[in-house]
């Protein structure tokens, strides 16, 4: 198989010099690597064309604005069978092309998706550490188990280019495209292959701030993609499974902030019984990833509930409620790498 990587790339002088090394840096080295360079204004094309003649940069007319965009743009440049989606602050594992390009010795097997890990970096970053563990290794697991897995991860995701080009298409009506793409293949009855020893390492949000525009990011476009797909999902149990996730949250969301209001004493119940959960599930993460620092989730992860639980209700309200549709992409600050 000929195995192509498709990265776009706005602005990224700070992580892209690591990524690309990774890129090439691989056990199963990619056929070809397509950057699209989608009208950087930094110093990320000087740092690209430090290595060309190892990888193909395609640069837009203009920003796109958007991740979508700058993809469709690139896709057309694109000549593998197998074409790996992932993003320029994300660094590749060694053998990561030589793992996912296993799913697809399935013939039966049309996208498959990797494992995330987070970049360490601080406590922010550490609860995304652990929240990628669990969803990743008890969830996602389950998931792939009944075909029926959520999300392909748009940092480690791989699509035969032939079925992808024929039935898939960049709709740029929401704001998770990884999700959209998701969503299509299952009404398609297309299967799509998990594997947890495709690993790739990103950098997360490192600021409050930025943490907070992402998981609004996060979150409306989840409830962008459930709106536009939830009547058109083939298999009932992925209907009812995929809606009680969004039930399940606004529930748990909704009685998390008005517990307080109700009683003091019934909130504080509820903080502990959440801590004492947190505690069994932040053990496996720490064995589970090698990071004696994950630990101490309980303590961060409980007050981070309560910024989750807000947005949640929030993007249900605007995007279910009142039908507003955000597609701006808030892009977060990077380190470097």
């Amino acid at each position: 198989m000929k195995i192509s990587l498709l990265i776009p790339c706005y602005n990224e002088e700070k992580s892209i010099r690591g990524s690309i090394e990774s890129w090439l840096n691989q056990s199963r080295p990619a056929d070809e690597i397509i950057v699209v360079n989608d009208s950087s204004t930094d110093g990320t094309l000087a740092i690209l064309k430090e290595y060309e003649g190892k990888i193909k940069i395609v640069t837009t007319h203009k920003n796109m604005s958007n991740k979508s965009h700058a993809q469709e743009y690139g896709l057309k440049f694109v000549t593998g069978d197998i074409f790996v989606a992932t993003d320029a602050d994300t660094i590749l594992d060694h053998r990561f092309i030589e793992e996912i390009s296993k799913c697809f010795n399935d013939v039966s097997v049309d996208a498959a998706g990797g494992y995330i890990k987070s970049i360490k970096n601080n406590w922010l970053t550490a609860c995304r550490a652990f929240e990628y563990c669990i969803s990743q290794n008890i969830h996602k697991l389950a998931q792939s188990y009944i075909d029926s897995m959520f999300v392909i991860p748009g940092a480690a995701g791989a699509f035969r280019t032939n079925i992808f080009k024929k039935f898939l298409t960049f709709d740029h009506d929401t704001i998770t495209e990884d999700l959209d793409f998701t969503y299509k293949l299952h009404e398609l009855n297309l299967r799509i292959a998990y594997n947890t020893k495709a690993i790739v390492f990103t950098q997360d949000p490192f600021s409050l701030g930025a943490y907070i525009n992402q998981i609004r990011r996060w979150f409306g476009g989840g409830f962008q993609n459930l709106k536009k797909h939830y009547m058109t999902l083939g298999e009932p149990y992925r209907a009812l499974e995929w809606s009680l996730i969004y039930a399940e949250g606004i529930i748990f969301s909704f009685a998390s902030l008005l517990l307080p209001f109700i009683s003091i004493y019934l909130s504080l119940y509820f903080i502990a019984l959440y801590f004492l959960v947190l505690i069994p599930l932040s053990v496996f993460a720490s064995i589970k990833e090698k990071r004696s620092d994950l630990m101490f989730i309980p303590f961060s992860y409980t007050f981070l509930m309560y910024i989750n639980s807000w947005i949640f209700l929030e993007q249900f309200i605007k995007v279910i409620l009142f039908n507003k549709v955000n597609l701006i992409w808030f892009k977060p600050e990077r380190a470097k790498i």
